[in-house]
């Protein structure tokens, strides 16, 4: 008798585990909370969490906090190698830094993401002369670096015949962001046996044309300490090309090594690009290359002598 009561309340527990899946799934009229990014908040103005169930399944938010790095020890250190990294938006594996709008957290670019943190204090941008941090920049100074000094010109009122003077402002251009640099450092850990790699340093680099059009440079805006936005950064998703379903954040892309990079520069005594030591575009890149098998190669090296 004990025994077919027990079957029995399972049966019930069962059957009302089910009713209650099969209601959330089935109404479409319970609002898709998962949606919503009350933490990171909305990038663009104009957008707006769905008010419904926008979909067939209740939505997972992947959204998150960044997980803390394992401390290490300077005496556990037994190699070490500063690496400066260039990534290329226009890469097919890099795309999803130019996707314009991320209709689940309120993202948008990934500058966009990053400039929105600094306007809300967040995180704090420093000055590109070097990346050592040594001078962080102000509001204003981001705001003048992004859309330059307002503009004024002098038109005349058709109504009264009258000049006046009319201000405007540019807009920024998120699409004039085509690379970012990277600032990171290789460490081989003792205490873990393993190689480990810390992002130190992100900046993103702004095209600059000639008054006729032509492509000039491309210049560091300012550089952003990785520790301090990685927060920020976990509160928004990446989007992803090949499955809808299957996004990360920000802090995860970074953090797994999903991007697409070379490496431009490592560590020497003259801190010079392999651009600037005279190599040409094709010579830098085979040099990047050789640098990072050396890398990959310092990890095996540590394990055999």
């Amino acid at each position: 008798m004990n025994v077919l009561r027990s079957y029995k309340i399972a049966a019930s527990v069962a059957l009302l585990f089910t009713v209650n899946a099969a209601f959330a799934q089935g109404n479409p009229n319970i609002a898709d909370q998962s949606i919503s990014n009350p933490n990171g908040g909305m990038v663009k103005a104009d957008w707006q969490p769905s008010l419904v169930k926008d979909g067939v399944y209740d939505r997972i938010p992947h959204v998150s906090t960044a997980l803390g790095w394992q401390p290490i020890r300077e005496v556990d250190i037994l190699w070490k190698k500063r690496v400066w990294r260039e990534i290329d938006t226009r890469e097919k594996q890099n795309m999803g830094f130019r996707y314009p709008g991320d209709e689940n957290t309120g993202g948008g670019y990934f500058i966009e993401i990053m400039i929105d943190a600094i306007k809300k204090g967040k995180v704090k941008a420093y000055s590109n002369l070097d990346d050592r941090f040594t001078s962080a920049l102000t509001k204003d100074q981001i705001l003048d670096m992004l859309i330059g000094k307002p503009d004024t010109t002098q038109v005349e009122d058709p109504n009264t015949g009258q000049m006046k003077t009319i201000i405007t402002r540019r807009e920024f251009n998120p699409d004039a962001v085509t690379k970012y640099r990277i600032k990171e450092d290789w460490i081989f850990d003792r205490n873990l046996g393993k190689m480990v790699v810390r992002i130190i340093a992100i900046a993103p680099l702004l095209d600059k044309y000639n008054e006729d059009g032509s492509f000039r440079a491309s210049q560091a805006m300012f550089w952003v300490y990785y520790p301090e936005v990685r927060e920020t950064l976990a509160q928004y998703e990446v989007f992803n090309a090949e499955n809808d379903v299957a996004r990360m954040t920000w802090d995860d892309f970074f953090e797994t090594r999903q991007f697409s990079s070379k490496i431009i520069k490592v560590s020497n005594p003259f801190d010079e690009t392999y651009n600037q030591a005279g190599f040409s575009n094709m010579e830098s890149l085979y040099q990047g290359q050789q640098a990072s098998e050396k890398i990959f190669n310092k990890e095996h090296d540590m394990w055999v002598y």
